[in-house]
């Protein structure tokens, strides 16, 4: 049952009845019912894991209520081991079976035989999402941000909240929680928000990045069989259905939410608008790149702060590191951040690391030509990037890398991938116009300034609706899903 289903759309019907009509106005009871919905989406997805999100759960809620009673010590010892065990648990599902396969690889290449045996262990949906979470909520309540809470519903309706369950946004218990706390109202201007956004969001993931999908899984299944010409237009495309397959969710996640009455937290901020790549993680993935930062490179940098800008390149380095193998088990994610790290070194040393100029048109109301140029730079940056990003092995990247160079007359665009891609584009070209105009809005059909007729809007919602139904691709599951 994923977000952009008739059986999701099935499941929310009744849920947005209930919640809004028996249970108005009733706080624990809506929170209940939110917690209930979410086991139910999450057991679909994946039953077997359910208890996994219910037990961390509850031993997070405790461990914070042990963190409030207990002396600065003793609850920096709790802190720690909180984290320890939430790294501890990914760890296990996630990186276990790599590092025992990468360590029989080693211990190979050094002449000596072993047979490697990998554990059957069962990856959890969205583990990485919700276990984030959790880590938050302890440290937070550590620093003394926020207190502990004490209702348990409203706890594990913030953890196993459905809409940003497997695929984020990674939402902070800062914000969240105290949404929950107050009763939901129906809010009519709020909930039309947010099916305008589920209605962008579903264009982008369905219209796009959908047919965009079918022509890259073509390429990437054979990258050995493709024309020089045919791997990089792959390349080119590649970071934009990234953006529209995993920007149409969050862009849907956060709609479902403003219909429930809950503001998620925003993903992204068009991040091909991005004129270098401090720009680019500043606009990308924003929950989980502001998440990293604050846990993982604000303390890093404060201790290496006696090394100077080799202290501060080193925290940014190991930052985006932990970005990279955030994604899952694979050197490639690992390679992946570290590029994308010493990316940031001549940004550092040029003292451009954290400039930030509003983005400004010319009087054509295109982006100025400076900021264009380095646009379209820092886009072939980060496509470079996404070939490692997108291998299933190092070496399948450096495969890819050299196809581009090896000019040949093998395999070229068929005519139906040519008209796929051909129509994604056009509609791709569509979203970046809408979003450089809009560019000063959450997302780009936040139409009322610009189309101020009420009728003249509905129309365009409808026409982006028939356009979703019929130039939808082939189903294909949310890329970021997986990790």
């Amino acid at each position: 049952m994923v977000i952009n289903s008739f059986s999701f759309l099935f499941f929310f019907t009744v849920l947005f009845v209930v919640y809004y009509f028996p249970l108005r106005n009733k706080t624990y009871a809506q929170n209940t019912l939110l917690l209930a919905a979410s086991c139910v989406f999450y057991g679909v997805a994946d039953l077997k894991m359910l208890p996994v999100l219910l037990i961390s759960t509850v031993v997070f809620y405790l461990l914070g209520i042990m963190i409030q009673k207990s002396a600065s010590k003793t609850a920096s010892l709790l802190t720690a081991s909180g984290v320890i065990a939430g790294v501890g648990m990914l760890f296990y599902f996630k990186y276990l079976n790599f590092f025992i396969d990468s360590f029989a690889d080693l211990i190979t290449a050094a002449g000596l035989q072993v047979n490697p045996n990998t554990l059957s262990i069962i990856f959890p949906l969205g583990i990485s999402f919700f276990t984030f979470r959790l880590i938050s909520y302890l440290i937070e309540i550590n620093r003394g941000k926020i207190e502990p809470e004490h209702d348990f519903v409203a706890f594990a309706a913030f953890i196993a909240f459905f809409p940003t369950l497997l695929a984020g946004p990674i939402d902070r218990p800062n914000y969240f929680i105290p949404q929950l706390k107050s009763p939901r109202l129906f809010d009519y201007d709020l909930a039309m928000d947010g099916t305008r956004q589920v209605l962008w969001g579903m264009f982008k993931k369905m219209v796009i990045a959908d047919n965009m999908g079918l022509f890259l899984g073509s390429v990437w299944g054979d990258v050995t069989g493709q024309n020089a010409t045919t791997l990089l237009i792959a390349a080119l495309v590649f970071p934009l259905q990234l953006y529209a397959d995993f920007s149409g969710y969050s862009d849907m996640a956060i709609g479902v939410g403003k219909i429930l009455g809950i503001r998620v937290a925003v993903n992204f901020r068009y991040p091909f608008f991005a004129r270098n790549v401090a720009e680019y993680w500043r606009s990308w993935h924003m929950s989980l790149t502001s998440w990293v930062t604050d846990y993982v490179f604000m303390p890093l940098n404060v201790r290496f702060r006696q090394w100077g800008t080799t202290g501060l390149l080193l925290a940014i380095i190991i930052n985006m590191i932990v970005i990279g193998i955030w994604h899952g088990a694979n050197w490639t994610y690992a390679v992946f951040g570290l590029y994308h790290g010493l990316l940031f070194i001549p940004l550092v040393l040029s003292g451009s690391f954290s400039g930030n100029k509003k983005l400004r048109a010319d009087r054509y109301g295109l982006p100025l030509s400076s900021d264009l140029l380095k646009m379209m730079g820092t886009y072939l940056l980060v496509a470079f990037g996404l070939i490692i990003f997108n291998a299933p092995s190092v070496g399948q990247a450096v495969v890819f890398v050299k196809g581009l160079f090896q000019f040949s007359n093998l395999t070229a665009l068929t005519a139906e991938g040519l008209r796929m891609l051909s129509l994604s584009l056009f509609f791709m070209i569509l979203v970046l116009i809408a979003e450089w105009k809009q560019r000063d809005k959450e997302y780009a059909l936040q139409i009322d300034i610009l189309v101020p007729k009420k009728a003249a809007r509905f129309a365009i919602y409808w026409v982006l609706l028939i356009i979703t139904v019929l130039f939808s691709g082939e189903e294909q599951i949310f890329i970021y899903m997986q990790f």
